[in-house]
């Protein structure tokens, strides 16, 4: 019994570490708290990794690929503030950003198959 109780904490030590690793700040990523406490990721750290060490078409692939992720969740940002708010200023913006998110969102998804076949 007791090497078992060994084998799951040496386990629970092993995925806290690696947990620790991807959570901890790291070139620009890491988490942000928000104002009511909440904790979100942070993702531009992310994104910007993804572009790293490439050039060309390559990057240019990325980058696009990268913005769609970026302007969906803006434009899912945007859906939650509008059934949220009551005030004239956040609707008109939260109309404003799910409008020109969603247009420059099919705008490079025509440059993704027109440019790169996808």
């Amino acid at each position: 019994m007791e090497m078992k109780t060994t084998g799951i904490a040496l386990f629970a030590l092993v995925m806290g570490l690696i947990s620790g690793y991807y959570l901890a700040p790291q070139g620009g990523t890491g988490m942000h708290v928000m104002p009511d406490g909440s904790v979100m990721l942070d993702t531009m750290g992310g994104m910007m990794a993804g572009l790293e060490g490439k050039t060309g078409d390559e990057f240019d692939k990325a980058f696009i690929q990268e913005m769609i992720v970026h302007h969906e969740g803006a434009v899912t940002m945007a859906e939650s503030l509008l059934v949220n708010t009551s005030r004239p200023e956040l609707l008109q913006l939260g109309n404003d950003i799910a409008s020109a998110q969603t247009r420059e969102i099919e705008m490079m998804r025509g440059w993704l198959r027109d440019w790169y076949g996808e």
